[in-house]
């Protein structure tokens, strides 16, 4: 009898250690993942590097200021695909463990953030979240995305809402999921990603943040902050 006991332990032991090694190599792949960078290739491809022009940022809105409202198009959907598509995968290798999938895009948007193809350098992370959100639910992606148009508009500066997207789905996550541990990954992204547009803020505190509305306007928003910059 204690031979057949010690012999189930070791098989509980072995599928544990199994159990971590998967989790481990799904977080591997997704930072890998979120190391390929849509708005660096396509800015190589046209011979400057992103991290050098603009807002020195490898992301949505400064692939629109250097490469146009079409690249940045292009950059946000890739961003958010990759995290979509990690978050997926880590839910049909653990469908008992949602937290798993937050897991998988945080490393997914760590990766993106510290590319290690790009010297850690990368962008702020934001459209991977999104891709995090449309995987959790897309019927919140879609609210939440039409909130933050209607903010945009009205507030005019995108850091901002930006960080109210990153407060509210982590409230959002929690209350649906009762998932505490999902809960402290998500809010824990929202809360990293707030601070990775710090430098934004200070910014728009001295007024030489670019505002939305400037998109339509480069002149007159170049002069503004010129203006403000004196």
């Amino acid at each position: 009898m204690n031979l057949v006991a010690d012999a189930w332990l070791n098989i509980d032991s072995d599928m544990e250690v199994w159990f971590y090694m998967k989790i481990a190599l799904l977080v591997i792949c997704c930072y890998l993942v979120g190391c390929i960078n849509p708005a660096y290739i396509m800015a190589k491809i046209r011979g400057f590097d992103i991290r050098n022009s603009g807002s020195e940022n490898a992301g949505t809105a400064n692939a629109v200021i250097t490469m146009g409202t079409k690249a940045g198009i292009i950059t946000a959907v890739l961003d958010i695909l990759k995290s979509f598509g990690c978050y997926k995968v880590a839910m049909m290798i653990f469908p008992a463990y949602p937290f798993i999938g937050a897991l998988a895009s945080m490393f997914c948007i760590l990766g993106h953030v510290f590319p290690v193809f790009m010297k850690f350098k990368g962008g702020k992370g934001f459209a991977s979240f999104g891709g995090l959100i449309l995987a959790f639910n897309y019927k919140w992606f879609l609210l939440l995305l039409t909130c933050a148009v209607i903010l945009l508009v009205i507030i005019d500066y995108i850091c901002i809402v930006i960080s109210m997207v990153c407060i509210a789905f982590p409230v959002i996550y929690g209350i649906s999921t009762k998932d505490l541990i999902g809960t402290i990954i998500v809010a824990a992204i929202g809360l990293f990603i707030i601070f990775k547009h710090y430098p934004n803020f200070v910014r728009m505190k001295h007024g030489v943040e670019a505002r939305f509305s400037g998109l339509f306007d480069r002149e007159k928003e170049e002069s503004r902050i010129r203006e403000n910059s004196r």
